[in-house]
């Protein structure tokens, strides 16, 4: 039983109660999606939201380096329209629009499509479908769909990807980013599984549902972002794309790994009571050593992964964020107070744990200040690492 990931908490309502809900993952013994059994409607999670990608800067450049090379590869130019579903506040966008390259967001959070609108970042504020693709391809389709960490976020995934298709133009492209389900059983990244992400994907099981709704995957490539994604580029299956070496080659990695083996994912279920386990034992004994540990970043996965193993006040002083819509409210579940990263250089705490470790390179840099008082990191994934 779990609060959702992203509830924060006002300092206010603190001593109301809080819902929790079952967050429990199952596999298809027949095409291999992994799912949570329990969906949360989307309008509980997405309305209010309050992730933002451009408060990374690793996202920023991640979105650079991609519109730096889709835009040769396809020869977009003046004359292409590129959509992105689950836009956010638009950052990725602007970088098309600054090639003179025109551009439409699809955007289910308010507050998040109003920065993106308020920064000249045209958005539709809407949960996209099939029936919502049907209404935009009227007025015009797209010669590129870009979907960054959103397919595994949608409960119909069916309903989603036939709006994907429908809204495709003929000889155009569909490019996909989601993090990679080999990835996070590999490195033991369990704090990534929260209510908000319904699917936990791999190549094998979109393959399958892209293949029920005429879309065929003719290339993939792999990146570090998110603790290792996958960016496949699909098309309609009547033009049949030769299929690239990425393609193959993460096929072969899939297979090799045994994620079409059930037995796979019952090893894996022991891997996360091991590694909730060693993180525990670190707990302990800075607890009883006196050490002082705060954590760094108030993201879905540290919270879930707070949450999961039970870590509290009795062990965690507080968190930062860099986020100004975070800071000042409380975590959900273990209600640790936000605050910003400069309170650390005040209260000089033992231990910084990176709760989002994935930004683990980022956060070192911008928090080098800890060593001046012997203060140090701490990482959690895939294994508890003092640095």
């Amino acid at each position: 039983m779990a609060p959702l990931a992203n509830a924060l908490v006002a300092p206010g309502n603190a001593g109301l109660m809080e819902p929790f809900y079952p967050l429990r993952v199952f596999v298809c013994g027949q095409c291999f999606l992994v799912q949570v059994d329990a969906s949360i409607a989307p309008e509980l999670i997405f309305t209010n939201y309050l992730y933002f990608s451009s408060v990374s800067s690793t996202w920023l450049d991640h979105c650079a380096e991609y519109v730096e090379q889709i835009v040769p590869r396809l020869g977009l130019g003046p004359h292409s329209y590129v959509v992105e579903v689950a836009s956010n506040d638009g950052h990725l966008l602007k970088e098309f629009q600054k090639k003179s390259i025109p551009v439409l967001g699809v955007e289910p959070a308010v507050n998040v499509a109003r920065v993106a609108v308020d920064d000249g970042v045209p958005t539709n504020v809407a949960f996209f479908g099939r029936a919502v693709a049907e209404r935009m391809r009227g007025e015009r389709m797209a010669d590129l769909i870009v979907a960054n960490n959103v397919l595994a976020h949608v409960p119909d995934v069916n309903d989603f990807v036939a709006g994907l298709w429908a809204l495709l133009r003929p000889g155009g492209t569909l490019t996909v980013e989601f993090p990679h389900l080999l990835q996070l059983m590999k490195y033991r990244q369990f704090d990534t599984i929260y209510h908000e992400h319904v699917l936990y994907l791999s190549l094998l099981a979109v393959e399958k549902v892209f293949a029920r709704h005429g879309l065929a995957v003719f290339d993939v490539e792999t990146t570090a972002v998110h603790g290792g994604s996958l960016r496949l580029f699909a098309a309609h299956d009547w033009e049949s794309r030769e299929e690239m070496e990425g393609l193959r080659t993460v096929r072969s990695a899939e297979a090799a790994a045994g994620l079409d083996r059930l037995e796979t994912y019952r090893r894996f279920a022991a891997d996360v009571v091991a590694a909730k386990c060693d993180l525990l034992e670190f707990f302990v004994q800075a607890a009883r050593l006196g050490k002082r540990v705060v954590g760094y970043s108030a993201a879905a996965k540290g919270i879930s992964l707070l949450n999961y193993c039970g870590i509290g006040p009795d062990f965690i002083d507080y968190v930062v964020d860099r986020s100004p819509h975070k800071q000042g409210m409380l975590l959900p579940g273990s209600h640790l107070p936000i605050y910003a990263p400069e309170r650390v250089m005040e209260t000089k705490p033992d231990y910084l744990i990176l709760l989002a470790w994935n930004l683990r390179t980022e956060v070192m840099q911008q928090m080098s200040g800890i060593r001046q008082w012997g203060g140090r990191f701490v990482s959690p994934i895939p294994k508890v690492e003092i640095i």
